[in-house]
Parts: structure tokens; sequence; C-alpha cells
């Protein structure tokens, strides 16, 4: 299902949280939502929800408008938010009973959909526990099970992964890559390592605007700029490489990492590969190339350049 998002707006007095932003999120598709504090990705994703209205603009899920038919729009949705707010004094199964009831489950399918919501977010072993028992990442299990019991087509994530250890991480970023095949999903999380390896698409927002939309690949390309590789030399006195190594065409010399190792940082031009150029040069002065590497734009590094 669909996520249209169009011209939407939300302030808060004269402050606006969120200004005239539009996008749209495919049915199978994961969509990472970046952005620092305050940049209105929780706000957005809040409207989504049909928890805020919006107050200009609108945000249609499938065929239904947030604004115009919330209770809709509500059933089509399961949602994870950033503190998980769960009934910690409730055991696993009661408490998922309970979320099932609340979202208009058949009293006769209930029992299969939380005992499915079991086996798919791996809490067998927890089910008869309380949840205050649970550790902080069958907590997220948790509440990534309530999100879905009632099998919404629209999955809202809001920092699924904070505060677990990395193997939890790996556990919950596998889950939900698997339940994005059939939905559509929007994560936002600060981890950007963990956005670029679960998700399809980044959009980045910063101050209510935003200022990327793409493939992690493809935000890396849009502002890498010129490519980078990194060299070391043995055996070659490093005033003299530095020298030699400017005169290599289409390379520029842009940063002089260590004196011993002679280890530099040269900047290509566009369509220039001037390895077989640096290997001559190293045999013809009898200098030993210990590295030479690519650098890859991190996603970091776009995040930085975007919003500070």
């Amino acid at each position: 299902m669909d996520i249209v998002i169009s011209d939407f707006t939300k302030k808060y007095g004269a402050q606006r949280a969120v200004d005239n932003i539009s996008f749209t999120v495919k049915t199978g598709e994961i969509l990472g939502f970046l952005g620092p504090n305050g940049a209105g990705k929780t706000t957005t994703m809040k409207a989504i929800t049909t928890y805020l209205k919006p107050t200009d603009g609108d945000i249609m899920v499938g065929k239904y408008s947030v604004s115009r038919q919330p209770e809709a729009v509500k059933k089509l949705i399961g949602y994870l938010p950033e503190n998980n707010p769960l009934y910690t004094e409730m055991p696993v199964v009661d408490y998922l009973l309970f979320v099932g009831e609340l979202q208009g489950i058949a009293k006769q399918d209930l029992d299969n959909r939380v005992l499915e919501m079991i086996d798919i977010c791996g809490l067998e072993g927890e089910k008869h526990k309380k949840i205050s028992e649970l550790s902080k990442g069958y907590k997220q299990r948790v509440g990534l099970a309530q999100a879905l019991i009632h099998n919404p087509q629209v999955l809202i994530l809001d920092e699924p992964t904070t505060g677990l250890d990395p193997n939890q991480i790996v556990e919950i970023r596998e889950l939900i890559k698997k339940i994005g095949r059939e939905k559509t999903v929007i994560l936002s999380s600060h981890i950007l390592a963990e956005v670029e390896a679960t998700c399809d698409r980044i959009i980045i927002i910063n101050k209510g605007k935003i200022v990327a939309d793409g493939s992690a690949n493809e935000l890396r390309k849009k502002l890498s700029g010129k490519n980078i590789l990194r060299i070391s030399l043995e055996d070659a006195d490093p005033n003299e490489a530095f020298e030699a190594l400017k005169t290599v065409s289409g390379v520029e010399v842009v940063d002089f990492l260590t004196m011993k190792e002679s280890k530099f940082e040269l900047q290509i031009d566009d369509g220039v590969n001037p390895c077989r150029d640096i290997f001559q040069l190293c045999v013809d002065r009898k200098w030993v190339l210990t590295e030479m590497t690519p650098v890859e734009t991190k996603l970091e590094d776009v995040f930085r350049t975007l919003t500070m």
C-alpha cells in the first residue's frame, strides 16, 4: 500500500516543524527517514499514523486521507514509537492477546494470530514471562509483535534498534527486511550504518525540509565529487614523493597523512584511472607501494554535509 505525502506542513504556533514536504513510499519499499534531532522526522511519522493532524497539505495511506478518514488509516498501520510503551507487568502472551482485541481481531482467530507473532518475532522462549523481565532486545520484539498483530499493510518504526547490542541489532534488522518484502515500511534511526543495511531508499530531512532522496549509493555519488585514492609508500622520501605524485596526470595531492609512511590521499579527476601511472612511478623511483585504496564517501559524511 502506497503512502503519498503532498505539501505536508505542521506548525506549532509560528514554528514550522515540517515545511511543505512531498514524497511517496511504494508498496514493498523500506524507507529510511533520517535527520538530526528536531528536523521533523517524528512529527512526520506521527502525522502518518494520524496522531498529529497536518496544518496544511495531506497524507494519503492507500485511498484514505489522514485528515478526513483517520479511523480507516489507523486500521492499516502498525506503529512502534521510539519509547516503545509496553504494559510491563503483563506476560507477553496476555499483552499480545490484549492488543489483538483492541485491534478488532476476531476471537476465533486471535489465539492463532498471537502464536504466529510469537513465532515471527522470535518470542517462543519468552512468551510466558512478564515484559518487565525481558531484555531490551526482547522488549523491542514485543513492540514489533504488537505493531504487526493486526497484519497492517504499513509499518512505521521510530528508532526500532535503540539500546540494542550488535547481535540484537542484526536480528531486528533481518526481521524488518523480512517484513518489508510484503509491507510498506518507514524506519527512522540515528544509526546510519543500520539504515544503509536495511533500507531500499533514504530520505534526509533537515529543518523541516527534504534535503536528499535516493538510495545510499545514489546519495554518496551525488555528494562525493571527485574520487579519492589513498596510497602508502615505503623507501620513499616524503617530499620527493609529494612532488612526483603531483606530476601524474589527473591527480591532485589533497592530504599528506603521515611523514613516516609517506601516506597520501589523492583526488582523481572523473574518468581518470591513474593506477598504472602510479605503479610505473614507483617502479622508476624504486619505491614499494604498500597500499592503494579507493576511499568511498560514507553515509555519515553525506548526512553531515546536508544537515550542518
